[in-house]
């Protein structure tokens, strides 16, 4: 069978994403019960990030630890890869020592240079371009909080980022209605935006866009590598915080996401992730279960 590889969600068919989250929440249950399973056992993954992370680094590692596997970091530090040698060449090396390859890197090139040649399966953790296990993980949350997500309303408040892409992969993916509240000349790719045809919908009023919305979701203003526009970003999306008031505007059962690490006092106000209808908790754990299914899945080319 050819290398399976999760660059994008449209890597897999809607089913086989279904099949991962039903997945992702009964190894919840299982952890949590207290059972122990090694369907990993002997696997390796290795992790290389040329971006920092808590909990892509810690999601990854514990769930192959749990599925009785191991899990290398590799920084550009600890590698050819920090020192010229061709992404093609590292790829064949480390997939041939490697069961997987989990990649947090800035150009998404480098993924899918790295799975062009691999011998294993490649997983992009984060690239500037998508963040395709962080949607697993707001998924299987929203499943678990409000059931399926095919239908609902989903609005999207801040920059066109990684995960504002990603969130447009998924509604074509899951079949609902995403609305983006951005500043102009902030919009995610408009190729992307194209090919989502009347999934999406981009707005300027953040207010107008939550109406009624079952499920807003928002991150940093100023992604990783762009800490030199913090001052002007801060001034341009002040009206885009998510806050009690905005959550107001979207439906009464309504929940709130954040992909974390999050700035409170900007993009959500100062006690956002401690409202009534914040679930980033459930979403920040999820990350460990949702890559656990898609580790099983890749790995082991079936779900059990």
């Amino acid at each position: 069978m050819p290398v399976r590889h999760f660059l994008t969600l449209n890597d897999f068919s809607t089913d086989e994403l279904y099949d991962v989250l039903d997945h992702a929440s009964k190894l919840k249950r299982d952890w949590r019960a207290g059972n122990v399973r090694d369907s990993l056992k002997n696997r390796v993954l290795a992790m290389i990030f040329e971006k920092s992370s808590t909990r892509t680094r810690v999601s990854f590692e514990a769930g192959m630890a749990q599925l009785g596997g191991s899990a290398l970091f590799l920084s550009p530090r600890d590698t050819q890869l920090g020192r010229g040698e061709p992404i093609e060449d590292s790829s064949r090396v480390i997939s041939s020592m490697a069961d997987a390859v989990m990649i947090r890197t800035f150009d998404h090139q480098t993924v899918t240079r790295f799975a062009s040649v691999a011998n294993c399966p490649v997983i992009n953790a984060l690239t500037d371009d998508y963040h395709p296990c962080q949607l697993l993980a707001d998924m299987q949350t929203f499943r678990e909080h409000r059931g399926d997500i095919r239908g609902a309303t989903v609005t999207w408040v801040g920059d066109g980022n990684n995960m504002c892409n990603s969130y447009v992969n998924a509604a074509q993916q899951f079949g609902f209605q995403l609305r983006i509240a951005c500043p102009p000349g902030y919009e995610p790719d408009r190729q992307l935006l194209e090919s989502a045809g009347d999934r999406v919908a981009v707005f300027n009023d953040p207010h107008e866009a939550a109406r009624d919305s079952h499920l807003l979701v928002t991150d940093v203003w100023a992604s990783m590598g762009q800490e030199d526009e913090q001052t002007t970003r801060a001034r341009t999306f002040a009206s885009y915080q998510i806050n009690p008031d905005l959550m107001a505007m979207a439906h009464p059962d309504a929940i709130f996401m954040h992909c974390l690490p999050a700035h409170r006092g900007e993009e959500i106000s100062e006690h956002m992730l401690e409202h009534p209808a914040s679930v980033v908790w459930d979403e920040a754990e999820n990350r460990l279960h949702a890559q656990k299914a898609l580790l099983e899945f890749l790995i082991l080319g079936e779900l059990e």
